[in-house]
């Protein structure tokens, strides 16, 4: 029993990639014994004690006794994990805004098995060798969620049958055994020749589509990765037979192994505490709601009209909503460099819309502003991921709006167990003009699906080559998805539309100027959206 009971601890540990010495397992076995914790209790109490153990700022990966008894004396002395559950839930407390350059890299490691986080400066300018990390980190996430996958991972139980099992191979491995059938994991590209070619890190293949039917669901653009099926030929080519995107993996299967990694930079909680907050989420705030505004044309005088009448509703009904979401463009038309009359009406724009939302106390005490900024927008950078609006701009805004942030493209909100991305892009367009396979005869509905399907199975908001979508490389990590988020927000001036995929709900606000003042609604507690529709009929006051 005792075998077994440390080989409980060891596991666990190594989990969070830490190993233990004789000592640190003979202490953690003496605790157990110390508190007569049941056997099938096991389990649950290390993982507790080696997330708290993860998050000790000298936490080393040869445990220290030291810290463990550290980590003992505070919950011993109730500083951990106590938060007074009794009081009712602050969402203050509980919500912050990421902005893209404060997230933390973190790179996957094929020799350890799991992320490390890169503890060297983040430039800007980037280098040669960052853009080849940000493409393999995003070929190195993808692949290890599709070898976890139930189709490719080989079972511990004997009973398993084995005889369907996918086993993926690499192009170094099609050398001289032409005729035989290959499934492959790689990137889409073009050689010098304009012909299309599976690339991954050994090498790479022609591939021809002549005998393909039809691909599987989903947008296939240059820069995504596949799984590919097909037969190699004497002309160094494989026949494709089949091609699909790689599966995607839960938000809750990701954080089981992952849980105690910060990747938001903004402090991780444990699963535990994670659960806890999303139940009195349900409870406490049923009905709290996120507004989101996408293409909010200041430059358009109906623009305001709309806004008021959005805010008047608010507090006729007794409903203010905790975040007003606004992503750009904030304008209808880019501004011409050095138009120092266009430059100056988009500034008095931002002064009037701070006018505005200021002439509403209850919102502006209680409600918090988040600005995204759009392709258009005034911003130090035009790649992705985008500065903040330029602080000239918004100077009114931010002394006379109390809870304002103005964020990155794209940003992020963690609010209690959640984590939401807001992403303003004309991504549907962008994928479209670079698509290399979909299915023929797609509708319009079948499109909106596809993209968030290609999205989240790629884990990755802009799934292209640098050269179609210039990024920062080495800030390439804030388009990530993955572990999967609670919600995506894909603001684009294409169609609206909501859809839940893997548990993951993403939606598209649409254009708030146009037939109708339309805009979306977050419901945290739900994990879901409603579309706003406020109507033309409104007061020119």
């Amino acid at each position: 029993m005792a075998d077994a009971r440390q080989r409980i601890i060891i596991k666990v540990f190594r989990k969070y990639s830490h190993s233990l010495g004789p000592e640190a397992l003979e202490y953690l076995e003496e605790v157990i014994d110390r508190h007569d914790i049941p056997e099938d209790q096991i389990e649950d109490s290390v993982e507790f004690f080696a997330k708290e153990y993860n998050r000790q700022d000298d936490a080393q990966m040869k445990v220290s006794v030291q810290i463990l008894q550290r980590v003992y004396d505070a919950f011993q002395g109730g500083d951990v994990g106590s938060g007074g559950e009794d009081d009712f839930l602050n969402p203050d407390e509980h919500l912050k805004v990421i902005n893209a350059y404060d997230m933390p890299l973190w790179n996957w490691s094929n020799e350890k098995g799991t992320f490390e986080r890169v503890s060297a400066a983040l430039t800007v300018s980037g280098s040669a060798e960052s853009r080849t990390a940000a493409m393999r980190n995003r070929s190195n996430i993808i692949k290890q969620t599709v070898l976890r996958n139930d189709h490719f991972s080989p079972s511990t139980l004997p009973s398993r049958d084995r005889e369907h099992l996918l086993t993926l191979r690499s192009t170094k491995q099609l050398l001289g055994r032409a005729g035989d059938r290959f499934l492959l994991f790689g990137m889409l590209s073009h050689n010098k020749e304009g012909k299309l070619r599976l690339e991954d890190e050994e090498g790479s293949v022609e591939l021809d589509f002549s005998q393909l039917d039809q691909p599987s669901e989903g947008l296939f653009t240059e820069g995504c990765f596949a799984l590919v099926e097909g037969d190699y030929t004497e002309d160094e080519t494989l026949v494709v037979i089949a091609i699909g995107h790689p599966p995607c993996e839960s938000r809750d299967s990701a954080r089981q192994i992952f849980g105690h990694i910060d990747f938001l930079g903004g402090g991780s909680a444990t699963l535990q505490e994670d659960a806890q907050l999303g139940a009195r989420l349900q409870t406490d705030m049923p009905d709290l709601r996120f507004f989101v505004l996408s293409d909010l044309w200041l430059d358009k005088p109906d623009t305001f009209i709309g806004l008021r009448k959005m805010l008047d509703n608010c507090v006729e009904n007794g409903f203010i909503p905790k975040v007003i979401i606004l992503c750009g463009n904030f304008s209808s038309r880019g501004i011409a460099q050095g138009n120092a009359g266009e430059i100056r009406r988009y500034q008095d724009n931002f002064d009037a819309l701070a006018d505005l939302i200021a002439s509403y106390p209850g919102i502006t005490r209680y409600t918090h502003l988040v600005l995204v900024p759009g392709p258009l927008d005034l911003t130090i950078n035009s790649v992705l991921p985008r500065k903040p609006l330029m602080s000239t701009f918004v100077a009114r805004l931010r002394s006379r709006i109390p809870h304002i942030h103005f964020a990155t493209n794209p940003c992020r909100i963690k609010f209690c167990d959640q984590e939401i991305v807001i992403f303003r892009e004309d991504l549907m367009a962008r994928m479209l003009r670079n698509l290399v396979g979909v299915k023929p005869d797609v509708r319009n509905d079948d499109l909106k699906r596809y993209l968030v399907q290609s999205l989240l199975d790629q884990s990755h908001l802009v799934p292209l080559t640098y050269d179609i979508q210039p990024t920062l490389s080495d800030f390439d990590h804030t388009l990530r998805l993955y572990p999967l988020p609670t919600c995506v927000v894909l603001a684009d001036k294409y169609d609206r539309f909501q859809m839940t995929y893997e548990g993951c709900h993403v939606f598209n606000p649409g254009s708030f100027l146009g037939n109708s003042f339309g805009f979306s609604a977050y419901i945290p507690s739900k994990r879901d959206s409603e579309e706003c529709v406020l109507g033309t009929e409104a007061d020119d006051d």
